[in-house]
C-alpha cells in the first residue's frame, strides 16, 4: 500500500460515506493510479440495492474507477487543492456483479490531458476477473 484512507483524503476532496477508495497501491502522479475498495455489507448502499442480494450499483464503480484517476490527476503539484469533475463517460460495460466481500481493484491510465481536461481509461476487477470497463473524460477546476 503506498496510501491509506486518510493520505487519499489529503489529495481528494471525497469524504465519507461517498470516498470509495480504502487503499491506493501504485500511483504515478499524473499518468496512473491503481487502488482497493473493499466492499462490505456496512457500505451505504447496501440496504436498498438489491435487499435480498446486494450489488455495488454499476455507477459506483465507475465512480470509484474516477476517484481513482482524481488521485492521480491531482497528485501533480500544479493541481493541488483542486477538483476534478466528470465531463463524461464512454463505453461503460459491465462484465460481472460486485458483492459485499469483495476486494475491488480500480484501474485507472491518463490517456489524454490537454490543459485541465483529460482522459483516463479505466478498468475495475475483482479476483483478477473484469468487473467494468470504460472511458472517463474529466475537467480540474
Amino acid at each position: 500500500m503506498i496510501l491509506n484512507r486518510q493520505q487519499i483524503m489529503e489529495i481528494i476532496p471525497h469524504r465519507a460515506p461517498f470516498l470509495l477508495l480504502d487503499d491506493v497501491l501504485e500511483l504515478e502522479p499524473g499518468k496512473r493510479c491503481v487502488a482497493e475498495k473493499h466492499v462490505v455489507k456496512e457500505d451505504f448502499w447496501v440496504p436498498g440495492h438489491f435487499p435480498e442480494h446486494a450489488v455495488m450499483p454499476g455507477v459506483l464503480i465507475v465512480e470509484a474507477l474516477a476517484q481513482a484517476g482524481a488521485v492521480a490527476a491531482l497528485s501533480v503539484p500544479e493541481y493541488k487543492g483542486k477538483i476534478a469533475f466528470f465531463g463524461g463517460i464512454k463505453s461503460a460495460r459491465f462484465r460481472r456483479m460486485v458483492e459485499p466481500g469483495d476486494t475491488l481493484r480500480l484501474e485507472t491510465e491518463m490517456t489524454r490531458m490537454r490543459g485541465p481536461v483529460g482522459v483516463g481509461s479505466c478498468k475495475a476487477t475483482v479476483d483478477g476477473e473484469l468487473a467494468c470497463e470504460c472511458e472517463i473524460t474529466f475537467m480540474i477546476k
